[in-house]
C-alpha cells in the first residue's frame, strides 16, 4: 500500500459523489433496508481504507466503489453483492475481520468477502497465485456472485493498470489473459472477455495494439459510411415485418482484429470484417425464433449469403448460455459482412452472461447450461490433494473454447463438448465411472478408438468393464478438464495404494531414528526427492526405484529434526556449476545487454529462452528456474502466461540496455509460390544484401507452394522488422511471420 495520507475535504466530497453515482447505476430494485445496509458497508469501507491510497495516489476507497459500480451497471448484481463488492478488500488490507463482518452484515456477505480474500501470505505453496485462483474458483459452486465480483475487481484493476510499474503490469496482464478472460468467456460475459483481451494486448503487445488502434481511428469515417450503405436498403424491408427492432454496426475488438491479421498473414487493409452488423428485436420470448428467421430471410434476400458461415445458436444455445443467429453476407463492394440477429433478452444474456441468465431462468430453475458446467467444476475440485497449477490447466481446458461439437447418447440426449474432444472425453462426460471403466466405444454402431475426435451428429455408446482402469496414456487422448482431472485422480489413487506399505516402513524408520515431527520430515524428503509429492515418494519406495537408506543418506537427525548433512548427489546433477551456466550455449558474452531488477545483467547468470528466442527490443522478463538459473523470455512467449500467472514470485523485471554489438537468433517462416527455379537463391540473395547471417535454412515444396524456415542472426527488432518487410516484398513470397 502507498504512504499514509489523510483524505482531504475535497476528496471526501468526490468519494461521496462516486458512491451516489454507483447507487444510481443499480439496475435492480432495492428496499430502504437494502439501502441502509449498502450505506453501512460504504461507511465501514471508507473508514477502514481511510489511510490507504492506490499507486495513482487517489484514495483507495475509489477502487471498491468502482468495483461495486461495475457489478451494478455492467453485470446487474443486486444490493447484497454490492455490499460485498464495497467490502471486498477490508479483511485483506485492514484490521477488520470476517467475524466482525458476520456480526454487522450476516453470514452471506461475510462468506462472499471471505471468498474474495486472498490466502494468507504465510500459506506455503509452490504457487500462491494458483492457490488463490483455486480458492476463488471453488466459490463458483457456493455462490457464483463471488466470482462475478472478482471479475469486476480484475476489470477495474486492468482499466487502471497504467499507474503500476511495467513489470507488475506484465504479471497482472498475463494472469488476466490466462485465467480471467477464459472465465469471462465461460460465464457468458462477452464484453468483459473482449475488454480483458484488449487491455492485455495493450500491455503485452503494445506496438501491435497501437498499430491496429491507430488504423481503426483513421478508417472510422469510411467504416461508418459503409455501415450506413449496408443498412440503408434493409430498413424499409425490416419495417414491413412489423417488429420493433434496432440495427447498428459495431467494430470488432482490437484483439480480435490483430489476431485475424496474425492468423491470415494479411495487412490491416485486407481485413474486411472489421465490424459486425447487429439486429436486436424487441419481441415476446415465444416469438423470438420466428422473428429471428424472418429477419434472416429478409437480409439474405437483399444480400448474397455465405452458406458455410451460418451459425444457429438460437435453436441450440452455446454451453455458456449464448443465443444468437449469425450469418455472413456479401455486402456492397463485394465485402463480407457478419450479421448477428438476436432478441433483447438474448442480447442482455450475451452482455451480462450468467447474471442475466439467472434473472431470466429464476434462481430455483438453475439446472441447465450452467449447471452442467458447475458439475464439471465440482469434478475438477473434488480431489483436495490435486496440484494447483495442474488444476488451473484443467480448469482452462474446461473453460476456454470458442467452438463446440454436438454429439448424442444412444437415448438421443445431446451433449456439447469442446471442439477437438475425443470419444474418451464423451465417456467421462456421461459419468466419471463410465469413463474409468471404459473398454470400447461405438460411434454410429462401429467401434472407434478412444482417441477418435468427435464430429457433429455422432451417436456414441460406451461399453464398460469393471476391471478396466485408466492408464497414463489416457491423458494424451483427452481434451476436457474433467476427463484429465479424473484420470489423474485415478492414477494418483493407484499410486497411493501401491505406496501404503512403503509409507508405513518409512514412518517406522523415522521413529527408530527418534525424529520428533515425522510429518515435517516426510515433507523435507518429498521436496528433496520428488518435487514435493508425497504420493510419488511412497510410490517410488514401493516399487523400489528408491530405497529408504538411499533417501535418508543425505540427511542427519539433529535435535529430533531431519536436516541436510551433505550436498545431495541428485541436486548436484540438477544444478550445473556457475561457470558452466555462465558459458551456456545461449548465454550472450560481452558487456551488459540487460538490466535485471535494475542490476547489470552480466552480474547474474542468465540465458535466452530457446522457446521464444528474444531479440533486443522485444518486451522481455526474467524467470528464475529451479535448476538452470535465469531465463529471459519474451512477454508473448507461448509459455509466458503460464509462468507469470502461476509463478509470480520467480518473475523479475528485465530491460534491454541499448547496444548494437551483439547478435540474437530469430526464426522466420515464409510461404509462397514455388516457381521452380531460383526461390532459394532469391531469398538467400535478399538476406545477403541486408548483411545478415543465415544460421539455418529449411525449405519444402508441394503442389506449387513452398514453406521455408530461416534462422537469422540479427542485432535488434528493428533489423528483424526490415528483414521481414524486404522478404515480404519478393515476388513469390506470400507471407512472412516470426516464429514465436
Amino acid at each position: 500500500m502507498a504512504e499514509v495520507l489523510d483524505i482531504t475535504v475535497e476528496e471526501q466530497k468526490a468519494i461521496d459523489h462516486a458512491y451516489e453515482d454507483m447507487i444510481a447505476s443499480l439496475r435492480t430494485s432495492y428496499s430502504q433496508e437494502d439501502r441502509d445496509q449498502m450505506n453501512r458497508a460504504f461507511r465501514l469501507a471508507n473508514y477502514s481504507h481511510r489511510h490507504q491510497r492506490r499507486k495513482s495516489k487517489e484514495p483507495y476507497i475509489f477502487h471498491p466503489i468502482a468495483v461495486a459500480k461495475i457489478c451494478a451497471e455492467e453485470i446487474g448484481l443486486g444490493p447484497t453483492a454490492i455490499c460485498a463488492a464495497l467490502l471486498h478488500d477490508v479483511v485483506e488490507d485492514t484490521p477488520v475481520t470476517i467475524e466482525e463482518l458476520q456480526d454487522q452484515f450476516g453470514d452471506r456477505i461475510a462468506q462472499m468477502v471471505g471468498g474474495l480474500t486472498k490466502l494468507d501470505s504465510a500459506y506455503q505453496s509452490e504457487s500462491k497465485q494458483a492457490e488463490n485462483f483455486k480458492k476463488v474458483l471453488s466459490t463458483l459452486i457456493v455462490d457464483v456472485r463471488i466470482v462475478l465480483i472478482k471479475m469486476a475487481d480484475r476489470l477495474h484493476n486492468m482499466r487502471t493498470i497504467k499507474s503500476m510499474p511495467e513489470h507488475k503490469q506484465l504479471k497482472i496482464a498475463a494472469e488476466t489473459s490466462y485465467i480471467y478472460a477464459p472465465l469471462a468467456h465461460r460465464l457468458g460475459l462477452y464484453n468483459f472477455r473482449s475488454e480483458f483481451l484488449d487491455l492485455c494486448m495493450k500491455v503485452l503487445e503494445r506496438d501491435e495494439y497501437n498499430a491496429v488502434a491507430r488504423k481503426l481511428q483513421e478508417t472510422k469515417a469510411a467504416r461508418e459510411k459503409y455501415i450506413e450503405s449496408f443498412i440503408s436498403p434493409l430498413r424499409s424491408k425490416l419495417d414491413s415485418l412489423g417488429y420493433n427492432y434496432r440495427i447498428f454496426g459495431r467494430p470488432k475488438s482490437i484483439y480480435s482484429i490483430a489476431n485475424k491479421i496474425k492468423k491470415k498473414q494479411v495487412p490491416f487493409e485486407q481485413i474486411y470484417d472489421l465490424f459486425a452488423v447487429r439486429v436486436i428485436l424487441d419481441v415476446p420470448r415465444e416469438k423470438e425464433k420466428l422473428a429471428a428467421w424472418a429477419i434472416y430471410s429478409t437480409i439474405t434476400d437483399t444480400y448474397q449469403a455465405v452458406p458455410s458461415r451460418l451459425k444457429d445458436w438460437i435453436t441450440i444455445p452455446k454451453s455458456n448460455g449464448y443465443e444468437s443467429l449469425h450469418t455472413t453476407v456479401v455486402g456492397p463492394g463485394a465485402r463480407f459482412v457478419e450479421v448477428q440477429i438476436r432478441s433483447e433478452r438474448m442480447n442482455e444474456i450475451a452482455e451480462r452472461g450468467f447474471a442475466a441468465h439467472w434473472k431470466y431462468k429464476g434462481v430455483s430453475n438453475q439446472r441447465d447450461v450452467y449447471e452442467q458446467w458447475f458439475e464439471s467444476v465440482r469434478d475438477i475440485l473434488e480431489n483436495p490433494n490435486s496440484d494447483t497449477v495442474q488444476f488451473l490447466g484443467d480448469f482452462r481446458a474446461n473453460s476456454f473454447f470458442n467452438e463446440e461439437v454436438y454429439v448424442y447418447t444412444p437415448d438421443g440426449d445431446m451433449k456439447a463438448l469442446p471442439k477437438g474432444s475425443t470419444a474418451l472425453d464423451f465417456a467421462f462426460s456421461v459419468h466419471s465411472m463410465v469413463g474409468y471403466h471404459c473398454q470400447s466405444i461405438l460411434c454410429d454402431e462401429r467401434i472407434v478408438p478412444m482417441s477418435y475426435v468427435l464430429r457433429n451428429g455422432d451417436r456414441l455408446k460406451v461399453n464398460t468393464n469393471p476391471q478396466q482402469k485408466p492408464n497414463p496414456n489416457w491423458l494424451d487422448m483427452v481434451k476436457t478438464g474433467k476427463a484429465k482431472a479424473k484420470i489423474r485422480q485415478s492414477l494418483k489413487e493407484e499410486k497411493r495404494q501401491q505406496g501404503e506399505l512403503a509409507k508405513e516402513a518409512l514412518h517406522r524408520k523415522l521413529k527408530k531414528l527418534h525424529v520428533e515431527d515425522e510429518k515435517a520430515a516426510v515433507e523435507t524428503l518429498a521436496r528433496h526427492w520428488t518435487e514435493g509429492s508425497h504420493v510419488d515418494l511412497f510410490y517410488d519406495l514401493g516399487r523400489e526405484a528408491l530405497s529408504i537408506a538411499q533417501i535418508l543418506k543425505p540427511f542427519e537427525v539433529d535435535h529430533g529434526k531431519l536436516a541436510i548433512a551433505l550436498p545431495a548427489p541428485a541436486a548436484q546433477e540438477k544444478e550445473p556449476d556457475s561457470k558452466n551456466r555462465r558459458n551456456g550455449a545461449n548465454r550472450l558474452k560481452g558487456t551488459t545487454k540487460l538490466l535485471i531488477n535494475g542490476e547489470p545483467g552480466d552480474q547474474l547468470e542468465y540465458t535466452m529462452a530457446s522457446c521464444c528466442n528474444p531479440v533486443q527490443g522485444d518486451q522481455v522478463f526474467a524467470y528464475l528456474t529451479s535448476n538452470a538459473g535465469l531465463k529471459i523470455h519474451r512477454v508473448i512467449c507461448p509459455n509466458a502466461e503460464n509462468l507469470m500467472a502461476n509463478y509470480d514470485y520467480r518473475i523479475m523485471k528485465a530491460e534491454w540496455v541499448s547496444t548494437t554489438d551483439h547478435s540474437f537468433v530469430a526464426e522466420l517462416e515464409l510461404t509462397g509460390l514455388d516457381s521452380g527455379k531460383g526461390v532459394i537463391e532469391t531469398i538467400s540473395h535478399e538476406i545477403t544484401q541486408m548483411d545478415l547471417d543465415i544460421r539455418s535454412f529449411n525449405i519444402a515444396a508441394e503442389s506449387g507452394h513452398f514453406t521455408a524456415k530461416i534462422s537469422l542472426l540479427v542485432r535488434n527488432t528493428d533489423q528483424l522488422r526490415l528483414a521481414s518487410r524486404a522478404l515480404q516484398n519478393l515476388d513469390n513470397v506470400s507471407t512472412v511471420s516470426r516464429v514465436e
